[in-house]
């Protein structure tokens, strides 16, 4: 374990690793027999993972899909696609780097990726703009769903953002407008369309390249009309309703899933997707295949229509 990296609720670990290590160098220095005691220790740590991660609120399924470490979408990108080609701009304002998107191979067939991308530091999120698009990055996915709809290419999107930018300069723009025309043109395409939810998503800014024929949620990413922290100041007025916020907006993955949002869930590493990056990688890749194969059998204008009325199905179960 990352000790920089550790959540809150993962201190009992900390604790642990810590004994672990010291017994280490106190048998490396001494040459002394410790592995009795090693071995105890270890069990112990497996004992408390199992304990801490089958037993997580909403708040720290929260935590663990804002993880640092957590991989990001060019992490899939790179190692589910070959040959990726970024296209750049909205051909009409500029290129924003928060969304990126171009063609791609899925075993040996062209899609189309569309993916927000967070940064990992400073300059990265400065440039990433922390992942929150303008709306020239919307008017970009636009640009690429009817460049993937004009040539038959299925359209892969990655979503993790907290939400649309909310500057005064990018509502000027017409943030709103760029948002509800995003949606437009998920719902109007005709080619297969599948989005999988990596970390958080966040409102219309996710749901823009969200409207999908199939939405896949790994297992401890969140998606939610709104943050747990800006819920909480708004019914509350206090940030530390947080973690009631996050048990009333089911934003988990399995909330999802029961309430009908979203159509699977991939199983992470316990630990979340950082611990082992490559299987989660593989996992994904599992299920956008499993996914795309009943879609390629479906024409354009069945796919177009299930899209539809998928959406406008949404909400009926958890009111049932």
């Amino acid at each position: 374990m990352n000790k920089k990296y550790a959540l809150d609720f993962e201190k009992p670990l900390r604790g642990l690793k810590d004994q672990l290590d010291a017994l280490h160098q106190l048998s490396e220095e001494n040459h002394i027999d410790v592995s009795k005691e090693i071995n105890a220790i270890e069990a112990k740590i497996e004992q408390t993972k199992k304990s801490i991660y089958s037993n997580l609120s909403s708040w720290q399924r929260v935590q663990l899909a804002r993880h640092p470490l957590r991989p990001y979408s060019l992490d899939y990108v790179g190692s589910i696609f070959e040959n990726f080609q970024e296209l750049h701009g909205d051909r009409l304002f500029r290129d924003d780097k928060s969304i990126l998107g171009g063609i791609a191979f899925l075993d040996g067939k062209p899609i189309m990726v569309i993916a927000q991308q967070k940064g990992r530091n400073t300059k990265e999120n400065i440039l990433r703009n922390f992942g929150m698009p303008n709306p020239e990055g919307y008017r970009k996915a636009i640009r690429l769903m009817n460049l993937a709809n004009k040539f038959s290419l299925p359209v892969i999107s990655f979503v993790d953002t907290a939400g649309a930018y909310p500057g005064v300069d990018a509502e000027a723009r017409g943030q709103a407008e760029a948002i509800a025309r995003s949606m437009e043109a998920c719902l109007n395409i005709k080619v297969p369309m599948i989005s999988i939810i990596i970390g958080e998503g966040g409102s219309g800014g996710a749901m823009a390249i969200a409207t999908a024929n199939t939405v896949i949620m790994l297992e401890h990413s969140i998606y939610s009309v709104i943050s747990p922290e800006g819920c909480a100041s708004i019914l509350w007025r206090d940030n530390d309703a947080r973690e009631t916020a996050a048990e009333a907006l089911k934003l988990t993955a399995q909330d999802l899933e029961e309430l009908g949002v979203i159509d699977s869930i991939v199983p992470e590493p316990m630990g979340g997707a950082h611990r082992r990056a490559e299987d989660v990688f593989k996992a994904v890749n599992t299920a956008i295949e499993k996914a795309l194969v009943p879609l390629l059998a479906m024409d354009g204008d069945a796919l177009k229509a299930a899209r539809r009325a998928k959406f406008l199905e949404m909400g009926k179960k958890g009111l049932a």
